[in-house]
């Protein structure tokens, strides 16, 4: 489902995300289901399989991602790569819905059909394997579930649909249920594929006699109309398949006996564990727990620009010492692109401090320089200033206003007019994105020692990408910072944060030995960036810009000038009283903020 609302919405993938009209559409989806009295329950995918036996159709088809995404990235056409905080929105909305949410240790599918026929309600989906199952109430195919086409009669509302079931399959195509299976593993699905077990069977000359042209699975299912049990089939099977020895048919055979079993149905697990909240460890975290290895996002880049998932590795490391043990002698694959070749680089976990510092620590802040800010915006500026110390190239201050000032602009769409794709900002901005996803990851397994962002207001890339545009096109960016003097509060509270961090850890290069608290205090409480330039303004309106900037940068540093002596404010207060001019100059230095 995920990946069909992706799909379906039609948004801008390319510049990184529209996380927050993805949000809507999420929400409208559900709402709908709502309004015509269905219940959803959403189970979601955990990691991969620990026998490995989908690993060559999960390579292949991060391997095409990876085409696509260069390809996107050059042309500019969308490939449906979808951007990599994706599948967290999606699982923050459905917890803030209060959707029902599940995630399995490993593939999901066989739970779902058994889960569904213990509740007897239909399973929505547009995965092939639900076709083979036998769901009670049957499948419903995504792409004809016409979610935004309600009708009403009378009273009630209704979504037009198509119902597959089993049965309906079975008499159109006169062959038993219990054959389906076999049926599967014969055409070749994830697990098998019998065309490289040995000589392929061309199933196309078992098509009836007139027909135009052989298709190889119509030729398939007139084959198995000859058989009622699965057995007698397969092994019928493999005898067609000429010039193999005893023991390769053999293995042929087991091949696809142990694929029949992917379709048989256990008892349902999780009707008896279906809460609210459980899909909490992410797939990536099970991948490393039971395989010691990662897939990481494949973002919409230039091929010849290094993965922007280098930049967060660090991050990572330490969430592999959590997981594994710090100091472990197990190292974690990481699957990256190198180019767009699908390569596997070990990894070493992190040593571990005390389990309560590990995510500052990690993110190289200390909680001082974040109690100042409101428990929402310490992670996200925690993330930027890891960006910024980590991320190759440097970004520019360019990019870093355009990224926070997007973030208190996401309702405004009118500012979106998708630029063409720079690839050198969107490599940045991906940097930025597998830092937050990683450090969010961390977060959650620590416990959420901060809280946690909800990542659909984080970052509209194609606002951020037309915020850098208009920067180097017509300059400032107050225009469009006036019409919202709270965004214009919040975005110079989050700049002026993250510069004083990033001045802090040039300080302690330069003096290592220096207590962080005697660094916060040599900067003047008017300064409001590193290096400010003074600027002579005299006009009201830059009068009152600077005024908000102040107010912005006193709300930081509130906390640590309430012990400041009443005697020490009343002689500034009479200083400033006395000099008024020299007191406008010194305010105007924050001007060059915007």
């Amino acid at each position: 489902m995920l990946f069909s609302l992706g799909d379906f919405s039609g948004l801008d993938h390319n510049h990184g995300g529209q996380y927050g009209a993805f949000e809507e559409l999420i929400e409208s989806f559900v709402r709908t289901l709502r309004d015509c009295k269905i219940s959803p329950y959403v189970v979601l995918d955990g990691g991969t399989d620990p026998s490995d036996k989908k690993l060559e159709t999960v390579t292949q088809r991060i391997l095409r991602r990876i085409r696509k995404a260069h390809q996107a990235a050059v042309e500019g056409k969308n490939e449906n790569i979808l951007p990599p905080l994706t599948t967290m929105v999606f699982k923050q909305s459905l917890a803030r819905l209060e959707v029902p949410v599940a995630q399995c240790f490993g593939e999901a599918d066989q739970e779902i059909a058994a889960l569904a026929n213990k509740l007897g309600c239909p399973v929505l989906s547009d995965d092939s394997d639900f076709f083979i199952f036998d769901l009670s109430a049957g499948l419903l195919p995504i792409k004809h579930f016409s979610w935004t086409e309600v009708t009403q009669r009378g009273s009630q509302r209704y979504i037009p649909c198509r119902s597959y079931r089993t049965s309906s399959f079975s008499i159109c195509f006169s062959i038993s249920c219990k054959m389906l299976p076999t049926l599967a593993v014969l055409a070749g699905n994830d697990y098998v594929k019998l065309h490289r077990m040995g000589t392929p069977i061309s199933w196309g000359e078992f098509t009836p006699a007139g027909s135009e042209t052989w298709r190889s699975l119509e030729g398939l299912l007139c084959w198995l109309k000859d058989f009622q049990e699965p057995g007698d089939a397969l092994q019928a099977a493999v005898g067609l398949m000429e010039g193999l020895s005893p023991q390769k048919k053999a293995e042929v055979l087991e091949s696809l006996f142990q694929g029949m079993e992917e379709y048989r149905l256990p008892p349902s697990s999780l009707h008896v564990f279906f809460t609210k909240g459980t899909a909490r460890l992410t797939r990536d975290v099970l991948d490393v727990l039971q395989m010691q290895r990662m897939s990481l996002s494949i973002h919409v880049e230039h091929k010849d620009t290094p993965s922007a998932n280098l930049t967060s590795r660090p991050l990572r490391q330490v969430m592999y010492g959590l997981l594994l043990g710090g100091g472990s002698p197990l190292v974690v694959q990481e699957r990256d692109r190198v180019g767009l070749q699908l390569t596997s680089t070990p990894v070493q976990p992190a040593a571990l401090p005390e389990r309560r510092q590990v995510l500052l620590e990690a993110l190289k802040v200390d909680e001082a320089s974040l109690n100042c800010l409101w428990d929402h915006l310490r992670l996200l500026v925690a993330v930027t200033c890891f960006w910024l110390q980590n991320a190759k190239p440097t970004p520019d201050e360019k990019l870093l206003k355009a990224l926070l000032l997007g973030l208190n602009l996401r309702a405004d769409r009118n500012i979106c007019s998708r630029p063409k794709l720079d690839l050198m900002e969107a490599h940045a901005f991906n940097q930025w994105q597998a830092c937050m996803k990683d450090a969010i990851q961390l977060n959650q397994l620590l416990g959420c020692p901060l809280a946690e962002p909800q990542l659909a207001g984080l970052y509209e890339g194609p606002v951020v990408h037309e915020l850098v545009h208009r920067m180097k096109t017509t300059g400032r960016l107050k225009a469009i910072l006036k019409s919202d003097s709270s965004s214009q509060r919040q975005y110079r509270t989050l700049l002026t944060a993250v510069h004083r961090i990033q001045s802090q850890r040039m300080s302690k290069k330069k003096d290592p030995g220096a207590d962080p608290k005697s660094l916060r205090r040599q900067r003047p409480l008017d300064d409001l960036t590193v290096n400010l330039q003074q600027l002579f303004l005299h006009d009201d309106e830059a009068a009152a810009e600077v005024k908000s900037a102040i107010t912005a940068q006193e709300d930081l540093l509130l906390v640590e000038h309430l012990s400041v002596p009443t005697r020490y404010r009343t002689k500034d207060r009479v200083n400033r009283s006395k000099n008024p001019e020299l007191v406008r100059k010194q305010e105007a230095r924050g001007w060059h903020i915007l």
